[in-house]
C-alpha cells in the first residue's frame, strides 16, 4: 500500500521528532495528544527545530510549508484516515496496549500499526489488536531529524507486504533502516546496554574515574560520547527501565542494573533532562561529575 498519511501517538521529544522528519519528506501528518499543552509544546520545539534547518540551508522548502502539513489533534477520531500510526508515548506495556486497543476499531483496517519502542515486546503490543499481520516495529533514535538509523522490528506475524512498506517508508523518510526481529533490545540496544552497564561497573569497581572512562573510549576507540556522556543524554531513568525489561527476557548479568544506576535514579538523577546524573549540569558550561 502506499503511505501518504502518517499518524503520530504523542508530541514529546519523539513524537515531535517523527512528525517533523515525516511532513519534511512529504507526508501529512495528524498527531494524536491527551492534552492541547502537549501539543503546543511539540509543535513548538519543531518549529525551532525547522527554523533551525532553514538557517543551515538543509531545509529544501520553506518551513512554513512543512508546518502546514501538519496538525494536532486530542480526538482519536482524527486519525481514522491514516496509513500508518507510529507510536511514541510512555515506554509502559499497558499504555500502549490501551492505546492500540481504543485506535483499532477506529483506524482504517488496511493502515499500518507501529511503535517506536526501544525495548518493549512488539508482539505483546500487538496482542491488542485484531491486525496482528499489519504491525511491525520502527525504532528511530534521538534527535530524531538528526539521528539516520531506523530499526525496522519484524514480529513472527507480520505480512511481508507490511514489512517491506514499513521498510521503504523508513527510506522515504530520509533514514538508513535496518531490519531485525522482535527480540527484546533489537540490534542497537541489545549491543549498546551491556557496554554502558559495564561502564558503570568498572566505575563501582575503581577501574577509572568518569571522566577518565568517558575520554578514553572516545579517544581510543573514536566514540562521540563516552558512555557516561550517553547514559546522562539517553536518560538514567530510561536506561534504568530498559534494564528491568531486557533482564527480565534473557535473565544475564550483563543485562542487570548496577547497584549505582539504581541509587541515582531513585535520587532522581535522570541526567540532562534533570540536570544532575552522572555528571552536574548547573553550569551546561562546565558540567563536573558527581561524586559518589
Amino acid at each position: 500500500m502506499e503511505i501518504r498519511h502518517v499518524g503520530v501517538l504523542g508530541c514529546g521529544l519523539m513524537g515531535s521528532g517523527i512528525a517533523q522528519v515525516s511532513a519534511m519528506a512529504g507526508f501529512d501528518v495528524t498527531v494524536l495528544e491527551v492534552e492541547q499543552r502537549f501539543l503546543d509544546k511539540g509543535f513548538s520545539g519543531i518549529e525551532k527545530s525547522l527554523a533551525k534547518f532553514a538557517e543551515k540551508g538543509t531545509l529544501k522548502e520553506k518551513p512554513e510549508a512543512v508546518r502546514a502539513r501538519m496538525k494536532g489533534t486530542t480526538r482519536n477520531q482524527d486519525l481514522a484516515g491514516c496509513d500508518i500510526i507510529i507510536e511514541a508515548i510512555i515506554e509502559n506495556l499497558a499504555d500502549k496496549r490501551k492505546m492500540y486497543a481504543a485506535l483499532d476499531p477506529i483506524v482504517k483496517k488496511e493502515a499500518i500499526f507501529a511503535s517506536n519502542t526501544s525495548s518493549i515486546s512488539v508482539t505483546e503490543m500487538m496482542t491488542a489488536t485484531k491486525r496482528p499481520e499489519r504491525f511491525v516495529g520502527l525504532h528511530f533514535f534521538n534527535p530524531v531529524p538528526l539521528m539516520k538509523l531506523v530499526e525496522v522490528v519484524r514480529t513472527i506475524a507480520t505480512s511481508d507486504e507490511v514489512y517491506e512498506s514499513a521498510y521503504e517508508f523508513g527510506k522515504k523518510l530520509g533514514k538508513v533502516p535496518v531490519r531485525t526481529s522482535d527480540k527484546t533490545g533489537f540490534i542497537v540496544n541489545r549491543l549498546l546496554v551491556p557496554y554502558l552497564l559495564d561502564a558503570i561497573r568498572a566505575y563501582e569497581e575503581g577501574v577509572g574515574s568518569i571522566p577518565d572512562i568517558d575520554n578514553a573510549m572516545k579517544l581510543g576507540c573514536g566514540y562521540p560520547m563516552g558512555p557516561f556522556t550517553l547514559l546522562d543524554f539517553v536518560g538514567l531513568d530510561t536506561t534504568y527501565y530498559i534494564t528491568h525489561v531486557m533482564y527480565d527476557e534473557f535473565k544475564e548479568r550483563r543485562f542487570a542494573s548496577p547497584p549505582l544506576l539504581k541509587r541515582l535514579v531513585m535520587a532522581g538523577w535522570y541526567g540532562r533532562k534533570s540536570g544532575r546524573g552522572f555528571y552536574d549540569y548547573a553550569d551546561p558550561g562546565n558540567p563536573v561529575p558527581g561524586k559518589f
